[in-house]
């Protein structure tokens, strides 16, 4: 077998690494439940420790020493029709539950200096497909998979005048990758295919900064948010299983190795502008950009175990694009302790039709989003929810080694159901 074919059979593995996430790729921007039931239009707001994520300048005025903690519960819907597979089935994706934690703590060293520090989970989520029949096709391109980004960002804010404020933080990474798929092989032309179930889990972690700026004038406020790109070299170990290859034939099959690879995370700049259109109502309005295109291609290092494939290294090209989504939500002040709240997005996919697949079914999409907050003295609770639809897509790419070419052509619709909690106590 040569070298060529061998590192093709691990193409689809790799291919898949590509992180099957909801929002602007795989972003999740809901790291507070007050600023997601305004549609994640925070930006020029930030009127709460979630500063830290939302923009930075904005913990200046954030009074005394403050907590804040909670999460969202994420729960996607899926599905894909493959037209060119024999009765053109539906299948479902498995249901999952993911929770997103974040966790915000500030403190107020005097009227022009507050800092903080944040934790939370922004690039993650899954996809899980049923792995059913021997010759069901999607097994190919991956059963299931999983990815968790872990940010630490302590954060410093420093007010400038009355009404102008920056803020600037630095974050440490920590990330982990899994995935399970099954690989089909064949040795050589005169002997026939068989599967190998394979699975991967590999860790890796960065550094990248943010910093913003906020200006609060006579009933609006400007707010500019800026996260900085940065890239995570993952290294990982690989599983084979070869209960199904033919024993005369499992010498030649590795049963396991090791993989190492970089993926390029985007900068984030986003504008916020917001208006009090009356004494109890506010409106707000934000743009956000995604550096998406950097994402262009990844090169992954493969070495195996036992070494009856020589090590290799395998191209990967993505092709993804910058994208946009554009955000806007109101607060009402119903009482002096009660905010009713509500919002709308747009949000730009930035992958192309011919790098998507099962393991990421990325479109364009909309929300609408709603919830409240209520302060019950120094502990107040905000609760957001937002219901996403993606738009009907159909992918274009062409070919899974083994497979007949576009027999796995899939076309996808996927919703998310999105709730947030958070609790915070003021000092």
């Amino acid at each position: 077998m040569d070298r060529k074919r061998r590192l093709a059979l691990l193409a689809v593995l790799f291919v898949a690494l590509a992180p099957p996430m909801r929002g602007a790729g795989f972003l999740i921007y809901e790291h507070g439940a007050a600023a997601q039931a305004m549609a994640g239009a925070f930006t020029s707001i930030a009127n709460n420790p979630s500063a830290i994520w939302h923009n930075p300048a904005g913990l200046a005025w954030v009074k005394g020493t403050q907590v804040l903690a909670g999460g969202t519960f994420i729960l996607p819907v899926g599905s894909v029709t493959l037209p060119n597979y024999p009765g053109s089935p539906t299948i479902n994706q498995k249901r999952q539950l993911f929770f997103p934690p974040n966790f915000y703590i500030s403190h107020q060293f005097n009227d022009r200096v507050t800092a903080g520090i944040g934790v939370f989970a922004p690039f993650g989520l899954g996809t899980a497909w049923p792995n059913t029949a021997n010759d069901f096709p999607l097994r190919y391109i991956g059963s299931d998979s999983d990815m968790f980004t872990l940010f630490i960002n302590p954060t410093v804010a420093f007010k400038l005048t009355d009404q102008l404020s920056v803020g600037v933080g630095i974050s440490y990474i920590t990330s982990r990758l899994e995935l399970n798929l099954v690989q089909s092989v064949q040795l050589s032309p005169e002997l026939p295919n068989f599967d190998v179930p394979t699975g991967m889990t590999a860790t890796g972690n960065s550094l990248a900064w943010n910093a913003g700026v906020l200006y609060r004038g006579q009933g609006f406020s400007l707010g500019v948010n800026y996260r900085s790109r940065f890239n995570i070299k993952y290294k990982g170990d690989l599983t084979l299983n070869n209960e199904f290859v033919p024993a005369e034939l499992q010498a030649f099959v590795p049963t396991g190795g090791t993989a190492a690879t970089t993926f390029k995370f985007p900068d984030i700049m986003t504008f916020g502008i917001s208006f009090n259109v009356t004494p109890k109502l506010l409106w707000s309005a934000d743009l956000h950009t995604y550096w998406w295109k950097r994402y262009d291609q990844y090169t992954i290092d493969l070495t195996f175990s036992p070494a009856v494939w020589p090590a290799g290294q395998l191209v990967s090209v993505n092709n993804w694009k910058t994208s946009i989504c554009a955000r806007t939500g109101i607060q009402y002040m119903a009482t002096d302790k009660l905010a009713l709240r509500a919002g709308v997005f747009y949000d730009q996919a930035p992958q192309p039709t011919s790098t998507m697949d099962s393991n990421l079914p990325d479109a364009n999409r909309v929300a609408v989003t709603g919830g409240f907050g209520y302060s019950f003295g120094k502990l107040m609770l905000d609760v957001g929810y937002h219901f996403e639809t993606f738009h009907k897509r159909t992918d274009t790419n062409p070919y899974v080694f083994g497979v007949s070419p576009n027999v796995w052509t899939g076309t996808y619709k996927t919703q998310a159901h999105l709730i947030g909690i958070n609790l915070g106590y003021k000092f």
